[in-house]
């Protein structure tokens, strides 16, 4: 709740908005009482503008509105995280994050931040069907293409977990995830709506979980 929160000696709280489902980090704001009211009253996203000393809504001009879908505090109850779904790019700069100078970043960690980079390409393959791609060409000979390759790649997995081979289950489930991607996009199926009902059903195993 609100009462519970604190707000600095100017009446603010720092606000860090993350993308719900890319989990990208799209900028730090903050808010006061009075828009964090607005924001939770509205379900979409209002902040306080220290230059300006007023209340500004995400999007009013650009249209680029943020829907909220999560507030949480820190342990403190200093700090916010809005999770939200973006109409649009969330810096003035036109890009979707504000975070774009990267200072250090080692390539050799995986990040589910992957599986929006390639359903984004695999859009953009379908659109611009680019000669020589594979995607393309899986796009080409159609489903019945697309769907051998899933079964072969899962096939594939299955062998190397009976086999206990280990580079071979992460190589070939990489192998997986790609296909079932393309498959999703043929089928114009988001893979969003997929991890909804993942999620959907962990609440519910979670809360039948809670009635026994």
């Amino acid at each position: 709740m609100i009462e519970g929160l604190k707000f600095d000696d100017k009446g603010l709280i720092t606000v860090v908005v993350q993308d719900a489902q890319t989990k990208d980090v799209l900028t730090v704001a903050y808010m006061n009482e009075e828009s964090l009211q607005k924001t939770i009253d509205t379900g979409e996203t209002w902040f306080y503008s220290r230059s300006r000393q007023e209340l500004w809504h995400k999007g009013e001009t650009s249209g680029n509105v943020q829907k909220v879908v999560s507030i949480k505090a820190d342990c403190d109850k200093d700090a916010l995280v809005v999770e939200v779904l973006p109409a649009g790019p969330a810096c003035h700069n036109g890009t979707s994050t504000c975070f774009t100078n990267t200072i250090v970043e080692k390539t050799d960690v995986g990040s589910v931040d992957i599986i929006p980079q390639l359903v984004n390409i695999i859009r953009q393959r379908e659109i611009d069907m680019p000669e020589g791609a594979y995607t393309t060409y899986l796009f080409e000979k159609g489903i019945d293409k697309i769907c051998k390759k899933v079964g072969e790649e899962a096939t594939e997995v299955v062998i190397g977990a009976k086999n206990r081979d280990a580079e071979e289950v992460k190589w070939e489930t990489a192998d997986l995830l790609y296909h079932l991607l393309v498959l999703l996009q043929e089928q114009k199926v988001d893979v969003y709506d997929v991890l909804e009902v993942l999620k959907t059903r962990h609440a519910e195993k979670r809360a039948s979980t809670k009635n026994i």
